[in-house]
């Protein structure tokens, strides 16, 4: 018997395909089946215990899809939480940043000003604005010293590590996030007792995360 799906005779997509999370909640529902099967366990007498059972069941599955939707609350929490951690960290870094320009425009044009000192075409100017600048670039570093504040630079790259840090936490919190909603997803199929609990209260798929047009533009870039 030849395979179902043969990657050697079947026809593929050269072109490949990219596909896209829908965001759709699907309703969950039972058929005539499981309401015939319902019924059957409270009115034909040898079920009746059936019946019973089915209802310790259910109680356990109501139990279950409760806890189920705490969890997946609290895996998006997570995912807020390094959001918010990761925009503090960009909001720092660019103060930083503008620390760091203005530290630097501020420092260039004082060079600027003693390289182009009054009869700077004298030896005895050039030497003056040499010494001069010498001193500003010492009194910058005893500041970087003595102001931890204005190691702008340093706390920069620092904040950029923990972006990244945060970048790959969010990912992994994602990650988990998506697992959890495929639990729910696949939970509230389960029959009978699930099922017939998600019926019964209304519930729906979930819809993962997915990663936005901009993302999956910028992926496809070049880099290198």
């Amino acid at each position: 018997m030849a395979n179902e799906l043969d990657e050697l005779r079947d026809p593929v997509n050269e072109q490949g395909r990219d596909v896209g999370v829908i965001e759709k909640q699907v309703p969950v529902s039972y058929g005539l089946g499981t309401k015939i099967f319902i019924v059957c366990m409270w009115t034909i007498p040898g079920f009746i215990v059936g019946g019973l059972i089915l209802e310790y069941y259910k109680m356990r599955a109501n139990q279950y899809l409760a806890q189920l939707q705490q969890k997946i609350q609290h895996d998006a929490s997570q995912i807020d939480n390094y959001l918010e951690q990761r925009v503090m960290i960009l909001q720092n870094a660019a103060k930083l940043l503008d620390k760091a320009i203005d530290l630097d425009k501020d420092v260039m044009t004082k060079v600027a000003q003693y390289r182009g000192g009054n009869n700077a075409e004298s030896d005895n100017a050039r030497n003056q604005t040499s010494q001069a600048v010498d001193r500003l670039f010492g009194q910058i570093n005893v500041a970087f010293e003595q102001y931890p504040d204005l190691k702008a630079h340093n706390e920069i790259e620092e904040c950029l590590k923990q972006n990244s840090y945060l970048q790959k936490e969010i990912t992994a919190a994602r990650e988990l996030y998506n697992d959890t909603v495929y639990q729910w997803n696949a939970a509230i199929q389960e029959w009978p007792a699930k099922l017939i609990v998600a019926t019964k209260k209304g519930y729906t798929t979930r819809v993962p995360f997915s990663t936005s047009k901009e993302i999956k533009e910028q992926a496809r870039g070049t880099f290198f």
